[in-house]
């Protein structure tokens, strides 16, 4: 194993090839900082790793705001890759919050403001002709992952330019901290086509072009330039796809080209997917029976209402009786054929035909008329699920699904503790941004999160690991049923719908597994000498190929006839790793 280098760090001394990485660790021996001429650099105790921990959490205690705490972790990211990863998975869900969903709303907003280092890789629109200099320029020769934006639509905060970087380094610190892919491995990527804010234009800290965004087919191709860049720098490498403003015409050019998907739109699909057929097996109501209402009809929306067809007809319904089971709210009302305006064509196969020429202005005309036991929210419309709404879900219905799924939380439709007050606790609740539990009649009640982490990390491991030529549409659904099947006894039994977060990579090995299984079913994977492999025998293949932070020091290149001494071989104390 290459050692992670310690990339656009001037201040710290220099990597020797061959050798662990420079950086100035409190757990190294003293002979070791003696070898790498960084003794003194540090003070003299050796530490464990349990004890920077400690002393990691104790600091990130006493940050006061919550911006506060994702710049400290951004800056051990940077500084103690091991480490920061090991603070993650023994720390999971008071971390998980801090480096992506909700923060990094707040971090992307910030971002010209609280830039302190390069932590991924900008390519600009005047970069076209080439881009794939720039990529070279990138210090990891092995990259697997990239996770790429253009900054237009960042989580519910709208056109943010280059501060949306925010979104792959945080996408991709979730690739290796839940499904254990290589930090070094993967590349945040955030594209500079110009922005439309006007605020940004006109702020000079704003670290991007001060350009109008490019035009669709101006952007098209930049992509079709980037994509044969990428894929000629690091051939067959997965592309995630993230918070473009139309995200439909990539995804659909490139999907059969390149080993590529979109996670707002295939990712946000599948996670809520794996949640609604353990809500639809909770109210036991026929398939059939049920009516959903999206209040957004977005990318997110029309790609998480796809899914759910998908999974009516193989429950029995046919393509037109699943696509009815579903009416569409956008600021205009309910998305009919006859509405008079015209209709964006990711919507137009969610419109309606049976309403009869009447139109519905609001929500709570379009919920009075359809009557519905699954009300979805993917608006950023803060609190539009009101009293009246909710009060009027429970009253038609013993077991309401209430999804509120827009990000960050400040725009969730409602929240868990309103869903349950205005339900009298009857709501099957899951939200895409995280809410603390609520006593409802002396009894603590658990939200669940639909949080794309459950399916993404999952989706991009199992596609590196049989070297999928494309990610299919198969591929993603089987990741969301596989995620259906992750929830243990336990967790049913506390009214969740997803496993708890602490089983992450758990959980993560279940939807590699499957998504593996079905590339192989498909013929679209190229590592063969995993085809026969029995179920236990991939899961143990899968586990064996993930980073591991708690077995790994920096420190894995000492054992070498160039650093080690023939009377004697170091070992970190603390340290499982082999030295």
């Amino acid at each position: 194993m290459a050692p992670i280098p310690e990339p656009f760090n001037p201040g710290l001394p220099q990597n020797t090839p061959g050798l662990p990485p420079k950086v100035p660790d409190t757990s190294y021996p003293i002979e070791v900082r003696k070898k790498l001429g960084i003794y003194g650099l540090t003070p003299p105790n050796v530490e464990s790793h349990a004890l920077q921990s400690q002393r990691c959490m104790k600091q990130l205690a006493s940050k006061t705001t919550p911006i506060e705490k994702y710049i400290y972790l951004s800056n051990l990211r940077n500084t103690n890759t091991h480490l920061f990863y090991r603070l993650v998975l023994e720390n999971f869900t008071t971390i998980a919050p801090l480096i992506y969903t909700p923060v990094v709303g707040e971090a992307c907003l910030k971002w010209s403001e609280i830039y302190q280092r390069p932590e991924g890789l900008y390519v600009s629109y005047k970069d076209r002709g080439s881009i794939i200099d720039v990529l070279r320029n990138w210090p990891q020769p092995n990259v697997e992952i990239t996770v790429v934006t253009d900054g237009s639509r960042i989580l519910g905060l709208g056109d943010l330019g280059v501060n949306g970087m925010g979104i792959p380094v945080g996408k991709l610190a979730l690739y290796t901290g839940c499904a254990g892919i290589r930090p070094e491995a993967t590349l945040p990527l955030t594209l500079d086509l110009g922005t439309n804010n006007e605020l940004l234009l006109k702020d000079p800290l704003y670290m991007g072009a001060k350009m109008r965004k490019v035009s669709e087919k101006e952007e098209i191709e930049f992509l079709d330039e980037l994509m044969v860049a990428l894929n000629t720098v690091w051939p067959g490498i997965v592309v995630q796809f993230e918070d473009f403003k139309n995200p439909f015409p990539a995804l659909e050019k490139y999907q059969h080209q390149y080993t590529c998907f979109n996670d707002d739109i295939q990712g946000t699909g599948a996670v809520i997917l794996g949640g609604i057929i353990n809500a639809l097996k909770s109210t036991g109501r026929p398939i059939r029976d049920h009516r959903a209402v999206f209040m957004g009809a977005g990318s997110a929306g029309v790609g998480v209402a796809k899914q759910i067809v998908e999974y009516f007809i193989k429950e029995g319904l046919t393509e037109d009786e699943a696509r009815r089971c579903f009416w569409f709210v956008d600021t205009k009302g309910l998305i009919t054929n006859d509405r008079g305006d015209k209709l964006a064509q990711h919507k137009i196969y969610f419109s309606r035909d049976d309403n009869k020429g009447q139109q519905f202005k609001s929500l709570p005309e379009v919920v009075e008329y359809v009557k519905p036991t699954i009300l979805m929210g993917l608006s950023t419309m803060r609190g539009i699920f009101d009293k009246s709404i909710l009060q009027k879900m429970a009253k038609l219905n013993e077991r309401p699904i209430i999804f509120p799924l827009s990000n960050p939380s400040s725009n969730a439709e409602c929240t868990f503790e309103e869903a349950m007050k205005h339900t009298d606790g009857k709501a099957i609740f899951a939200s895409g941004s995280p809410f603390p539990p609520y006593l409802h009649n002396d009894q603590v009640m658990q939200p669940s999160q639909g949080n794309n982490m459950y399916v993404f990390p999952g989706i991009g491991l199992g596609a590196i690991l049989c070297k999928a030529i494309h990610i299919t549409q198969e591929m993603i659904y089987t990741s969301a049923v596989a995620l259906s099947t992750a929830i243990n006894t336990n967790e049913i039994n506390a009214g969740r719908l997803y496993p708890e977060l602490d089983r992450i990579r758990e959980v993560s090995v279940i939807v590699a597994r499957e998504v593996i299984r079905e590339a192989q079913r498909q013929g679209v994977d190229r590592e063969k000498s995993i085809r026969n492999l029995s179920d236990s025998q991939l899961d143990v293949f899968i586990r064996s190929r993930m980073y591991d932070p708690t077995k790994e020091s920096g420190l894995e290149e000492i054992d070498t006839p160039k650093f080690r001494s023939s009377s004697s071989k170091l070992r970190v104390p603390g340290s499982p790793s082999k030295l």
